[in-house]
């Protein structure tokens, strides 16, 4: 197991008592790890000790401040990628396949595609692997950072890190694209509800219970993975 993603993946979890409990061992595994630039673990560090040490209440109000009230701090990567659209779902399904072909059910009601799960899956698989998939990301990585610098959040220092492990340059227009995103501002509510108010809340009967796309996505999800003979997942 690569114990720094796996770090990094709890870090970013929302805080609990037993995450916060860890975080002094947290901090030691981030501070040893040298792919990681001195000054990020320097960083790590003094991230890792505030969540260690702070009222656990005031830590959760902070966090669902920044990454659940916030869609351009968002932790479900492909928020940053599809929004809403339709292609959302199916690269939704194509990561759960790749979760339930590596043998990897994630044990969470998180959705499969918010990042500490993902560093989880990732913590598991050969670090060639766990690199790459960084890199693709590495363009939201950086956008999320530069956001959190943007609003003196510690939080950047795992941004920081994680592009560090992604070995490489995000790509620059991809990431310039990102930057140019309005981004919303979680203590200006009338923004939020009429952000929050694009997406129709419906009670009753499911309205996608007619549609075929609907249903055949949910099909997918629920067929059990068989991968062949020497088959690598994707």
């Amino acid at each position: 197991m690569d114990r720094t993603l796996k770090s990094l993946s709890l870090i970013l979890s929302y805080p609990t008592a037993e995450v916060q409990a860890a975080m002094p061992v947290i901090a030691d595994v981030l501070t040893c790890d040298v792919r990681i630039p001195a000054a990020t673990r320097a960083d790590l560090a003094s991230l890792a000790r505030g969540l260690g040490r702070g009222d656990l209440t005031d830590l959760q109000e902070t966090y669902v401040a920044l990454f659940d009230f916030s869609r351009s701090l968002s932790l479900n990567l492909f928020e940053h990628v599809h929004g809403e659209s339709r292609d959302r779902g199916g690269a939704m399904v194509s990561l759960i396949e790749t979760y339930r072909a590596a043998g990897f059910e994630p044990a969470t009601s998180e959705l499969p595609d918010h990042l500490p799960v993902l560093l989880e899956f990732l913590s598991m698989r050969p670090a060639r692997e766990a690199q790459e998939t960084l890199a693709d990301a590495a363009h939201i990585l950086d956008a999320l950072a530069a956001r959190l610098v943007r609003r003196e959040s510690g939080y950047a220092a795992a941004f920081a890190a994680l592009s560090a492990l992604a070995g490489g340059t995000a790509d620059a227009e991809a990431l310039a694209e990102m930057l140019r995103q309005p981004e919303d501002d979680p203590a200006d509510l009338a923004a939020l509800d009429a952000v929050w108010a694009e997406t129709e809340v419906t009670f009753g009967p499911d309205p996608n219970a007619g549609c075929p796309q609907v249903r055949d996505m949910l099909a997918l999800m629920d067929q059990p993975i068989h991968r062949a003979p020497g088959a690598v997942a994707q």
